[in-house]
């Protein structure tokens, strides 16, 4: 299941948006309070981002700008601003697509669909976090000129954090989906996983890439 963040501080928009969403099987993630946006949204998990423009105390385009140095989730400005200087700068501060309301459900919807089916990486062979490779297909780790294999397990692990870029990952979290997807896990063995990816990343020069968030659990 999709998981589609809306940024949007219009109670009834946003109501609209997510009924319409989990209608059609998406899952919709309502974001309430904008005084700290992105650094609420780094907890939360979601595919795609549903980005108004004029928001209280902060600005779509700054949001959006934010959000591209850590992470490549598609963006989309659904928004009442509908000039050409808008929607150039909407693609200048790193979004995907541009909407102007009153939207046609339908368009948007199609617009959604596309987006998530770009950035959908069984499409690719690899994902790219900041210079770092996920070779997908051989399940390996590529930074510069060196490369390290994986283990089935860190595999998995890794691929996770990957598509979680610039995301905290609780354990709670990670023990959850991996286990939905038929992979056991408990405590331990993503502890024990998860360190010996690290010293696998120090090897090829890669220090503290996979971060711990005391309380809040890992991010890359």
């Amino acid at each position: 299941m999709y998981s589609i963040l809306i940024i949007e501080d219009d109670k009834a928009i946003r109501d609209e948006l997510a009924v319409l969403l989990e209608s059609l099987g998406y899952r919709a993630v309502v974001l309430n309070k904008f005084e700290n946006v992105v650094e609420d949204i780094k907890g939360l998990s979601y595919n795609l981002i549903l980005l108004d423009i004029n928001l209280p105390n902060h600005n779509g385009f700054d949001i959006c700008r934010k959000i591209r140095e850590t992470n490549n989730v598609p963006i989309i400005f659904v928004t009442s601003r509908n000039s050409e200087q808008d929607e150039l700068k909407s693609i200048i501060t790193g979004g995907s697509d541009f909407i102007t309301k009153p939207y046609n459900k339908y368009i948007l919807l199609e617009k959604i669909k596309r987006k998530l089916k770009e950035s959908n990486p069984t499409n690719y062979k690899e994902i790219v976090v900041r210079d770092v490779t996920l070779d997908l297909h051989l399940s390996l780790i590529r930074y510069k000129d060196y490369e390290v294999e994986l283990t089935r397990n860190e595999f998995r692990i890794m691929y996770y954090l990957f598509l979680n870029a610039g995301n905290d990952i609780s354990k709670e979290k990670f023990m959850e989906d991996l286990w939905n997807d038929k992979f056991y896990i408990d405590e331990n063995i993503l502890c024990v996983n998860i360190n010996r990816v690290r010293k696998k990343l120090e090897d090829i020069g890669l220090h503290n890439f996979i971060k711990t968030v005391r309380g809040r659990g890992y991010r890359i």
